[in-house]
């Protein structure tokens, strides 16, 4: 998982940056929305809740520094599906295709994997998100059940359809 784009490296999450993965979820959120209690249970304890429980998170740098992340978090083993979740970019590292550089890793990382599926939930009002979302092909689908007060929108990638 180490591609390039320009000064941008993408890395395997490593406790090293734990500090920044809270962070740049923190920032994400408070620049559009607030903070909800289910906001800080990952980016607080992300070796706990989601490497240790099989899921991934990537890390882009940008001439060393982090100034993207993104994870996967498992959601069921038989099949296996996915969560893409805490997807956060640095408002001074927009614009170099971070959000789809990490997005697009794991995509494919779960692609890899034999996922049926990768869920996520956003806002309506983020609206490249939702572009970018698509982009890396997820489809719209009926809202249900989140635990975000802000989630409006709910999308899916299925595998091997």
């Amino acid at each position: 998982m180490n591609e390039m784009n320009n000064e941008v490296q993408i890395v395997n999450y490593e406790p090293q940056y734990k500090e920044a993965f809270k962070a740049l979820n923190e920032e994400w959120i408070k620049t559009f929305f607030t903070m909800e209690a289910g906001d800080y249970k990952l980016p607080d304890n992300p070796q706990e809740y989601i490497v240790d429980k099989g899921g991934y998170i990537i890390v882009a740098l940008l001439n060393g520094e982090a100034v993207g992340t993104c994870a996967l978090v498992k959601i069921s083993d038989e099949p296996l599906r996915f969560e893409l979740s805490k997807m956060a970019v640095s408002p001074k590292a927009q614009g170099k295709k971070i959000g789809y550089l990490v997005g697009q890793a794991l995509v494919e990382k779960a692609r890899a994997l034999n996922a049926e599926s990768i869920f996520l939930e956003t806002n309506s009002v983020l609206l490249p998100a939702i572009k970018l979302y698509e982009k890396l092909g997820f489809d719209h689908m009926p809202v249900s059940d989140s635990a975000y007060a802000r989630c409006d929108t709910q999308m899916l990638l299925k595998f091997n359809d």
